[in-house]
């Protein structure tokens, strides 16, 4: 161990931010009582690692991207080149690109969700840790020496893999609840408001970037502190977490539709759907004893190769419907006057993909080229909901279900295979959408320094707390089974909203007013977009609940 502390001692690379990352993560390993380290068990031999920590100015961990910035590849010099794992990190920063180079990677940007740091490296063994750091960092960030310069030369993830990625992150199960919703708003005013929610949510989304860019900090949260204080950050760190714990209570309420359907058709099962949300718990809490995000690779593949599929069918038995029986058009209207507030909050779930913008944006070769991405892939989403509500609402007019797939033949061997991969598909990506909310809660909640890893107690301490949550999502999901589409929309409506269309234009507002970068009628825009999100989340949400119990 001496050995190894002298070798840190001599060899920390020179970058002040490299060195105080390699304090954080060594102090973290470190016991956190008072005393001297002596008088600890083994105390002689680890004796000039507590010096080495002592001697160095530490950093503050941040939950978010810090300012310490990864050296670029050209900044290493042969003491860089000698600390530990210097070459393995070298060698990372040259190859730059592989961030986003396959589906595991694409995972880790849940590591980084809104760009908040929520992987859990205080779990791992020093090198590791140390590694894991820095592959982190430079990997997301992109050689941060030639960030945003647009060069061409550096790593990063080009515009066709960033149009993917958007993809992934905009299209979900969200789609399946629009036939619904369709008829809930009409199909004229349906259109309509998802043609405007799409480039409301992009003009937001904008915004966002836009302030992000202008304060150099990486997260949302972060933005939010850096602005407005720590009460911002800390609402914005809510919103998130109320957003992802709603979405994955939504996923475990349509899991346990379709495993019920499923059931009754080939068992002859008749539980009520409660019970098949509980039985979900089986899956659920293991999963979310995870530590690293990429185990969850396998689950998550299936899930989305699953999800594919069952929207290829869904596109077909739809279309061969309408061919073959004609439109509803008897029983299919163009506004509906009744029920047209709960389609807004649907709409709004359905672009349930802020959380990934950032890590998305900052992974880039070419972060500049972000903004015209992720315009091609808002108009084209918009394209793939509008048809897909569209087509299905015509296909079964107002006998369309709250989820699509229960209109598909139950006793047919297709629909209720894809019934079933659709439900083994969100039953393995629920945990995805857990992981955000879990590790900001525990980071928030759990404030110990000591890791997991070499304590037992505050490992069990961290198993419970995240059994806690998955309990806390599937009674959520319990409350909102009865009645499933009146969920969605109050999960858009309440949790979605101010993330979309609240925050980022506040952020945008106090960060550029005073520049002189922003004309004034941009500025105003952006209060009035501000109003707009507060009155629409406050009627939608309040118009949800009174048709839900009134």
């Amino acid at each position: 161990m001496s050995r190894r502390a002298s070798t840190l001692g001599g060899s920390v690379p020179s970058s002040r931010g490299t060195e105080a990352a390699m304090v954080d993560i060594v102090s973290r390993h470190l016991a956190a009582e008072p005393g001297s380290s002596l008088q600890l068990q083994g105390g002689d031999m680890t004796r000039d690692l507590y010096r080495w920590t002592a001697e160095r100015p530490g950093r503050r961990r941040s939950h978010s991207f810090g300012g310490s910035r990864a050296p670029s590849v050209h900044s290493m010099g042969a003491r860089d080149m000698r600390a530990p794992n210097g070459f393995r990190r070298s060698y990372m920063m040259e190859r730059g690109g592989v961030l986003t180079g396959s589906f595991m990677e694409f995972l880790s940007l849940y590591g980084h969700f809104a760009g908040e740091d929520l992987s859990e490296d205080e779990d791992d063994a020093l090198a590791d840790a140390a590694v894991l750091f820095e592959e982190e960092e430079v990997l997301l960030r992109g050689r941060r020496g030639d960030y945003g310069t647009g060069s061409g030369d550096g790593g990063g993830a080009s515009v066709f893999r960033t149009v993917l990625l958007l993809l992934k992150s905009f299209v979900g199960t969200g789609v399946l609840f629009l036939p619904k919703g369709f008829h809930n708003g009409g199909w004229l005013f349906s259109t309509v408001a998802l043609v405007f929610c799409g480039a409301a949510s992009c003009f937001c989304f904008m915004l966002l970037i836009a302030a992000k860019e202008q304060e150099g900090v990486g997260g949302y949260g972060d933005l939010g502190r850096r602005v407005c204080g720590v009460a911002m950050q800390q609402t914005v760190l809510a919103s998130i977490v109320l957003s992802q714990l709603g979405f994955a209570a939504v996923y475990a309420v349509f899991t346990a539709t379709n495993l019920q359907a499923v059931c009754s058709t080939l068992f002859g099962w008749h539980a009520s759907t409660g019970v098949y949300v509980a039985a979900q718990a089986a899956v659920y809490l293991p999963l979310a004893l995870t530590r690293k995000i990429t185990k969850l690779s396998a689950t998550a593949l299936l899930a989305d190769l699953f999800i594919l599929l069952g929207l290829v069918y869904v596109y077909y038995f739809s279309a061969a419907q309408v061919v073959q029986h004609g439109a509803a058009t008897d029983s299919m209207l163009a506004f509906n006057p009744s029920s047209w507030t709960v389609f807004l909050g649907t709409a709004i779930f359905t672009y349930e993909g802020v959380g990934l913008l950032i890590p998305i944006q900052e992974s880039m070769r070419s972060p500049e080229k972000f903004r015209s991405c992720l315009l091609w892939v808002m108009v084209a989403v918009t394209m793939v909901f509008i048809s897909c509500g569209m087509l299905c609402y015509a296909a079964f007019g107002a006998k369309v279900e709250t989820v699509i797939l229960l209109n598909f033949p139950q006793d047919s061997v297709p629909g209720t295979g894809v019934q079933l991969l659709y439900a083994a598909a969100i039953l393995l990506s629920t945990p995805l959408q857990l992981f955000p909310a879990i590790r900001i809660l525990e980071n928030g909640v759990i404030t110990t320094s000591r890791s997991g890893k070499y304590s037992t107690k505050v490992k069990w301490i961290k198993n419970w707390f995240r059994a806690l949550i998955v309990v806390l999502m599937l009674t959520l999901a319990a409350f909102g089974s009865n009645d499933l589409d009146k969920f969605v929309s109050l999960i858009g409506s309440f949790a979605c909203i101010p993330l979309i269309y609240i925050y980022p234009p506040l952020l945008h507002y106090v960060v550029f007013r005073g520049t002189g970068t922003v004309s004034q009628g941009a500025l105003a825009l952006d209060l009035a977009v501000m109003a707009f999100g507060i009155g629409i989340m406050g009627y939608t949400t309040a118009q949800t609940v009174v048709q839900w119990y009134g």
